[in-house]
């Protein structure tokens, strides 16, 4: 038969208090010193009460389920700001005298999802006490690079004197998806003529308007159905059963390589390349979007699995979850060659990418953009993202030790047709 875990309820400084309070009863007994005796046994008697009342509370907010609702989508937030506010709902209770419910987070981080559900990762620990009256609350949770936490979330009575701890309501599991932290470049302006061309009927389910679509600036009066455009005031342009519209596909490459351990021994240093490399990628597909709506997207990453088209703003969030949780890739040369066809090719790498100039050299001759991030090392005078270690400290995240492993980093020295190189660095 298996026995009931036991839970203890003194928190450290409850439990030093008690002992404290226990040898100066001794001693005062031993040398009658009444005054003592007087004081220590109000201490134990108030800490008896407080015992009695805080597990007596407790067993009554057993049920309580609390609603845990982090931001969407969560951005990591750098330096010492704080994104949005996760809030912690459902806390509607009366609460004896001297007591306050506090909410937990507690689980483990995996920036850029560095083996995310494995052993690496760091530690999170967040709390926040919930103002009396009050019904919600909402923990400071937040993380400085992009990656995936998984946690639970969790309340405990406490008393204002920090003696006793009584666990009480239902936990909550979460896998939260955070997103780089933006950055800003040089907007990148595509002309229809840089992307592979692809050709399609526009699908209706409508038959009208399957040999219709909407007016767009240089179509022909002629052309423009009145009847149908009334109808549903909005100007619809006739076009014949065989017309095809002409759709612009861009090619993406991430190469989210890596030396042969990255994938589960990543330095900080190359996260945050990484990361940064994912920001511009973010940047990059937000703001040709913006532009060009009518873009497709056909994007790949290292692993040949990992293929993605974008088509709209669904296909472009679904893909942005999906981005946090691509860590490194062992380095391959056959895996991610580029597609056969025209148009430009966009490529997203790291100074961690070794096969990166063999790479661009069977590109050839389709004209490629590069974004690159690379180490700043001791060049001076360049904008330069910091990440400040610091930041995960202030933000409840312990430091992993594998996060030093010394594995020097060089800038790689390639060519493309164009190449834009933001810099990252690392502090204390």
């Amino acid at each position: 038969m298996k026995l009931p875990r036991f839970k203890p309820v003194l928190t450290p400084v409850g439990g030093a208090v008690l002992l404290i309070a226990l040898v100066i009863l001794i001693r005062s007994l031993v040398t009658r010193n009444s005054y003592e005796v007087v004081l220590v046994s109000f201490l134990l008697l108030l800490m008896f009460a407080l015992g009695i009342i805080g597990e007596w509370k407790s067993r009554k907010l057993k049920t309580m389920e609390p609603g845990w609702k982090p931001p969407f989508p969560m951005t990591a937030v750098t330096g010492t700001g704080t994104g949005e506010e996760t809030q912690i709902t459902g806390l509607e209770t009366s609460l004896p005298l001297f007591f306050r419910l506090h909410f937990f987070v507690r689980g483990k981080f995996f920036p850029c999802g560095s083996s995310a559900g494995g052993k690496s990762g760091c530690y999170v620990l967040a709390e926040t006490s919930v103002v009396r009256g009050e019904t919600s609350a909402q923990p400071a949770l937040d993380f400085p690079v992009s990656g995936v936490f998984q946690g639970d979330g969790y309340c405990r009575l406490r008393d204002i004197f920090g003696f006793f701890s009584f666990s009480c309501g239902l936990p909550q599991t979460r896998t939260i998806k955070v997103r780089s932290a933006p950055c800003f470049g040089k907007k990148i302006h595509i002309n229809a003529q840089t992307g592979a061309e692809d050709r399609r009927n526009k699908p209706s389910s409508d038959e009208e308007r399957y040999y219709m679509r909407e007016y767009t600036p240089g179509d022909r009066l002629r052309d423009i159905n009145w009847k149908s455009s009334d109808r549903i005031d909005t100007l619809i342009t006739r076009i014949s059963t065989d017309t095809q519209e002409k759709i612009s596909r861009i090619e993406v490459h991430f190469r989210n390589y890596g030396d042969a351990d990255a994938a589960s021994a990543a330095s900080l240093r190359s996260l945050w390349l990484l990361d940064r490399a994912k920001a511009r990628l973010t940047y990059f597909l937000r703001s040709i979007m913006e532009f060009n709506p009518s873009f497709i997207f056909d994007i790949r990453a290292a692993s040949q699995t990992d293929h993605w088209e974008i088509e709209n703003q669904d296909d472009l969030d679904a893909f942005l979850e999906e981005l946090t949780t691509l860590s490194f890739h062992p380095p391959a040369n056959a895996a991610a060659l580029p597609a056969a066809g025209a148009g430009e090719l966009y490529v997203f790498s790291t100074a961690c990418d070794i096969h990166l100039p063999g790479f661009l050299l069977t590109c050839h001759p389709r004209p490629v953009t590069l974004f690159m991030s690379q180490p700043a090392d001791d060049l001076k005078d360049i904008e330069v993202e910091m990440l400040h270690i610091k930041d995960f400290l202030s933000k409840g995240c312990s430091v992993s030790p594998r996060w030093f492993v010394n594995r020097k980093i060089k800038p790689l020295g390639v060519q493309a047709n164009r190449v834009e190189i933001n810099y990252a660095e690392i502090k204390i």
